[in-house]
């Protein structure tokens, strides 16, 4: 036998009842081409949806559409992004983008967590009424990748724990650093967010990454190259320490200097990229003409 979701208040009224729409003012015809409601009252199998979800002005129709799909599973159901995108076609990247939808207007929580067995899971909290007390009555929880419904919803640890209390990584430093050199690593960093809402990063994370991206320009690589290498190939997953994961990509992937030319020594001038005449390959030069490779006879550095 059938028994109602448990998230359900058990006096909980349809609202589907004979006065839940807005009454029709004497002498207004009715509008042409409107939804006509032909509606029955459930007993069994239903969930109860706000109209601040249904109706929400901001969230995407596939937000709504896979935030009333959660509120409809039991305690304890795999919401992971692969199981969901298992389940409907939108695919993986479009589910991820929704999921963080329902995170940024308080629907949905997700936190990692340790078991007692070591492994770290993903605590998935949906909330089907946003700003309520968090445990409380409105909120079901369900976990990603551990097995069976959680006896209780935990605690966030102590922010003397996390992850995020600690230094960042080192970077990489580039041979000679000039103004226009850090400004153009700042400008490839603060275009990251574009790609990817998760690479938000505050003002010190910039500034302690932004050597390590003058380090890769450095090496004549456009700004847009060393965006996308950086942006590429993210974890699916929350990313609670972007700026770390940044940090060390930035000195795991480091392109090796172009072979035909050393770092500039401190007191060189900074000259503007230029096409060569010859293989047309970009080299620093104080005006056109061909790089060195194509020009035997120019002296050396």
């Amino acid at each position: 036998m059938d028994t109602e979701n448990p998230s359900a208040h058990p006096r909980a009224k349809s609202r589907n009842d004979g006065n839940n729409h807005h009454p029709r003012r004497a002498g207004a015809a009715a509008r042409p081409g409107g939804v006509v409601h032909d509606n029955s009252r459930h007993t069994t199998r239903f969930t109860v949806i706000g109209n601040h979800l249904a109706q929400h002005a901001e969230l995407s129709l596939l937000a709504i559409g896979l935030a009333v799909h959660i509120q409809s599973l039991p305690g304890g159901a795999c919401v992971s992004i692969r199981t969901l995108a298992a389940r409907f076609p939108e695919g993986t990247a479009r589910i991820a983008a929704a999921l963080r939808e329902l995170e940024a207007h308080g629907y949905l929580r997700r936190s990692r967590e340790r078991t007692g067995g070591g492994r770290i899971v993903t605590r998935t909290v949906s909330c089907n009424q946003p700003g309520r007390a968090r445990g409380g009555p409105g909120t079901v929880a369900a976990s990603s990748t551990a097995a069976g419904p959680p006896a209780a919803v935990r605690r966030p640890r102590p922010e003397r724990g996390r992850p995020g209390a600690r230094s960042l990584p080192p970077v990489p430093r580039p041979a000679y650093t000039s103004p226009a050199l850090l400004a153009d690593a700042a400008e490839v960093l603060a275009g990251l967010r574009r790609q990817d809402p998760r690479l938000l990063l505050s003002a010190a994370d910039a500034a302690h990454l932004a050597p390590g991206v003058a380090a890769w320009l450095e090496r004549e690589l456009a700004p847009a190259e060393v965006g996308r290498a950086l942006a590429a190939d993210l974890p699916e997953e929350p990313l609670h320490r972007p700026a770390a994961l940044l940090a060390h990509r930035l000195t795991a992937k480091l392109p090796p200097l172009p072979p035909f030319r050393a770092p500039a020594p401190p007191e060189a001038v900074r000259h503007p990229l230029q096409n060569c005449d010859s293989c047309d390959h970009a080299f620093r030069g104080p005006s056109p003409g061909t790089c060195p490779p194509c020009t035997p006879d120019r002296p050396g550095p």
